[in-house]
C-alpha cells in the first residue's frame, strides 16, 4: 500500500531518483525516461476519457490507467527476473491478452482499412495518447539492461487498441479521416 505524508522528499535535488529495488540511478537515464513517457502517455488517456467516447471504450482505457501504473513500476524494477510477486509489480500475458480480446472487439465492427488515416476526427485525443503510447514503446526498447518482455507486448498492444478505438470513435461520427497521398502537390 502507498502512504504519502509529504511530497517533497529533496531526495531527488541532485538529479537522481530512486528505483524499487532502493538503487539510484540520474533522471536522465533510459529506464527513467521510459518511466516518463508511460506517465505521459497514461495522463494523455486520462485527457482521452474525459472527452465523450462511448462508455465501453471507457471502461477499457479506465483498466489500461492501471495497467499503465503496473507497466511503471515493472519498468522501474531493474534486474532480468520478471516473475510477479506479492512486492513485485511485474506486467503478465494475461494484461497483454485481455488487450487482444478488446482489439478483436472492436476491430468486428470496422470495414477493413483501404487508405493509410489521419490523426484526426472525434478521436484525435486517442490519435495523441497512441503516438505518445509508440514513444513509450521506443523508449522501453531503449532501456538497458532490458525490460519485461511482457511490459514491450504490452505497450506494443496498447497502440493496436487505441488505433482500432480511433477508428470505432470516428466510425460513429462520419468515419475515418482519410489521407490523400500527393493531394496538396
Amino acid at each position: 500500500m502507498v502512504k504519502l505524508n509529504r511530497i517533497y522528499t529533496r531526495t531527488g535535488d541532485a538529479g537522481t531518483t530512486g528505483l524499487v529495488d532502493g538503487s539510484r540511478v540520474a533522471k536522465n537515464d533510459s529506464r527513467m525516461a521510459a518511466i516518463g513517457d508511460v506517465d505521459e502517455a497514461n495522463s494523455a488517456i486520462g485527457v482521452a476519457i474525459a472527452s465523450s467516447l462511448p462508455e465501453a471504450i471507457r471502461q477499457e482505457l479506465s483498466l489500461i490507467q492501471n495497467d499503465l501504473f503496473d507497466l511503471g513500476a515493472d519498468l522501474a524494477t531493474p534486474g532480468e527476473d520478471f516473475t510477479p510477486s506479492p512486492m513485485t509489480l511485474r506486467i503478465v500475458a494475461a494484461q497483454v491478452e485481455r488487450l487482444e480480446r478488446a482489439i478483436d472487439a472492436l476491430n468486428a465492427d470496422l470495414e477493413p482499412l483501404t487508405s493509410f488515416i489521419l490523426p484526426g476526427g472525434t478521436a484525435a485525443s486517442l490519435h495523441l495518447a497512441r503516438a505518445i503510447v509508440r514513444r513509450a514503446e521506443r523508449s522501453a526498447v531503449a532501456v538497458v539492461p532490458g525490460v519485461n518482455p511482457q511490459a514491450l507486448a504490452y505497450l506494443n498492444r496498447l497502440s493496436d487498441f487505441l488505433f482500432v478505438a480511433c477508428r470505432a470513435v470516428n466510425k460513429s461520427a462520419g468515419g475515418d479521416v482519410l489521407w490523400a497521398a500527393g493531394a496538396n502537390r
